[in-house]
């Protein structure tokens, strides 16, 4: 399904250009444009899903498959042996800001918590 729309949509139909850097036939990962760390890495479904919190019991393995592609990107990044975050945000409070289905691999850096 493919939202005319949707920012991220629009990148998997190559409607909108991005710094890609993993792709499956199921997903995409693509250079954030506003990185938090030195590597920051927007994996996506290519299938359009809301949120974690509107997806279906029958998604489990695309979900499986976008966590195999974090994955991926933190090996093709050279975040595997330093260790790297990944962040699914859900719905606007979870600090969701565009409505498809994202994981950001974050890493780069120290990312201890808390900071310092």
């Amino acid at each position: 399904m493919h939202d005319p729309s949707c920012l991220f949509c629009r990148i998997v139909a190559g409607e909108i250009p991005a710094d890609v850097v993993h792709e499956t036939g199921r997903t995409i990962a693509f250079r954030d444009i506003a990185p938090q760390s030195p590597v920051h890495v927007l994996v996506i479904p290519r299938e359009h899903v809301v949120s974690l919190g509107a997806a279906e019991d029958d998604q489990a393995s695309l979900f499986g498959e976008l966590m195999l592609a974090a994955r991926d990107v933190a090996r093709k990044t050279g975040l595997s042996d330093s260790g790297f975050r990944t962040v699914l945000n859900s719905g606007p409070d979870g600090g969701q800001e565009v409505m498809h289905v994202h994981a950001h691999v974050l890493g780069g850096r120290s990312l201890t918590w808390p900071p310092g």
